[in-house]
């Protein structure tokens, strides 16, 4: 169990404003930081992996104490046991697949979870290749068995799949649940993907400025969706034109492309390459951009 009861300053583009973050996670759920950019959810992630030490406060994992102030504590990151994953990914790109998760293991370790990790990323045949020749979603696929090769109890993950098409993304999404289950982990990841919120995690923390404004099961927060309708999917633009009808836009859904008329207001706020909230209410389609 992680408890975290912290207290930081943080300084943003929008200004600067005062963290407090009060918070229990169980061991073995999955979790998922969501808000507007700038509310400090990436803070939380180096708080808890000790990348940035929090104003004052409490950290503690199955009651060790990671950070106290009062008793002057703050575990070094490498004495945490964390595995964090970055969006950038963050390999080395002069090391192959091997060589990245290798040079992860700790002192004297044994290698022989190494050459499990890329059974399990299923990259046996990429092994010797180096990250620069591997695909998007083959690169986050190592980054994902680098963070798991010292074994940790705790995965960080920050927006991972963010800059991977929408199939290779669900497809993630999907080997990240069982990621998660196999290795028992304590998973907290940040993203913004309605469909990541919906269907990976156990609870949801929606922040503002420093504050934990929702928490609850993607159910409790999104069942009744603020967006009117029977039918809620996420889309991209990837066609905006004009038609005899006025103006339209084609939607990737998954593999499957969906042409729905908008109002010319809404025509000009969109972009090629935007993500989106579709909802159908009695068969009227409208939709919502995602911030």
């Amino acid at each position: 169990m992680i408890e975290i009861n912290i207290q930081k300053k943080l300084k943003f583009q929008t200004g600067v404003f005062s963290m407090g973050i009060n918070l229990v996670l169980e061991s073995g759920s999955f979790t998922i930081l969501s808000g507007k950019s700038g509310s400090g959810k990436t803070s939380i992630l180096r708080m808890l992996a000790g990348l940035l030490p929090p104003d004052e406060g409490k950290i503690s994992v199955d009651t060790i104490s990671w950070f106290d102030d009062s008793r002057n504590i703050n575990l070094k990151p490498q004495l945490r046991g964390v595995g964090f994953v970055f969006q950038d990914y963050a390999l080395f790109p002069n090391l192959s697949v091997k060589q990245n998760l290798t040079y992860a293991l700790n002192k004297g370790s044994s290698s022989v979870i190494v050459d499990e990790l890329i059974e399990l990323i299923e990259l046996g045949d990429l092994q010797n290749s180096k990250p620069p020749s591997l695909s998007g979603g083959q690169q986050q696929r190592v980054a994902l068995a680098r963070a798991l090769v010292q074994k940790p109890s705790i995965l960080l993950l920050d927006e991972p799949l963010a800059a991977l098409d929408v199939e290779m993304r669900n497809k993630l999404q999907t080997y990240l649940s069982k990621i998660h289950k196999e290795y028992k982990l304590t998973t907290l990841m940040i993203s913004h993907d309605y469909s990541e919120i919906l269907k990976m995690p156990d609870r949801v923390l929606m922040l503002d400025q420093g504050k934990i404004v929702k928490d609850g099961s993607p159910t409790e927060l999104f069942g009744k969706s603020q967006i009117s309708g029977v039918l809620n999917l996420t889309a991209e633009v990837i066609e905006l034109k004009k038609n005899s009808l006025g103006f339209c836009v084609n939607l990737l859904i998954g593999k499957d492309i969906l042409e729905v008329q908008i109002d010319e207001v809404k025509f000009r706020e969109l972009k090629i390459g935007d993500r989106l909230t579709l909802s159908s209410a009695d068969f009227y389609p409208t939709i919502e951009k995602i911030v």
